[in-house]
């Protein structure tokens, strides 16, 4: 469980994730609410701010503009979360034209943060899927 300044933003088990997304609403991914889209293609990062994981969204977008430059990203919108029911979130979208945004991490429902070479290779398979992302990329099978 993390804890920040007091506030608990629980983090279930990879077990509980399952169990609990069968029938819990709030571990649903076609119920969640994406944030409005920017311009497409870009990505839209959603974090618990209480949990105070600015630093780590921060993060994420950099190497993520780093790895997927203008035009191949054309934005990227950190947001900021700051109540009950967002406790504990993080959640980086897609958003690409003409298609509702695409949900590529969910931290409760994935069990952890992103590891960025899998976040990485999720992207790349919608926004450049031809482009090599080097040593990170999954090997062929």
């Amino acid at each position: 469980m993390a804890e920040s300044a007091g506030v608990s933003c629980p983090l279930p088990s990879e077990q509980d994730n399952v169990e609990q997304a069968k029938g819990n609403p709030a571990l649903d991914s076609s119920t969640f609410i994406p944030p409005l889209p920017l311009a497409s293609p870009s990505i839209t990062i959603e974090f618990c701010d209480r949990c105070r994981w600015l630093h780590r969204a921060t993060w994420v977008s950099t190497e993520l503009f780093l790895t997927f430059p203008p035009p191949a990203l054309k934005a990227i919108s950190i947001i900021p979360l700051n109540s009950e029911e967002t406790g504990g979130r993080f959640r980086v979208w897609l958003n690409l034209e003409d298609s509702p945004p695409q949900l590529m991490w969910d931290r409760k429902i994935e069990g952890g943060f992103p590891e960025l070479k899998d976040l990485k290779q999720r992207i790349r398979d919608h926004v450049q899927p031809g482009k090599s992302l080097g040593h990170s990329d999954k090997k062929s099978e």
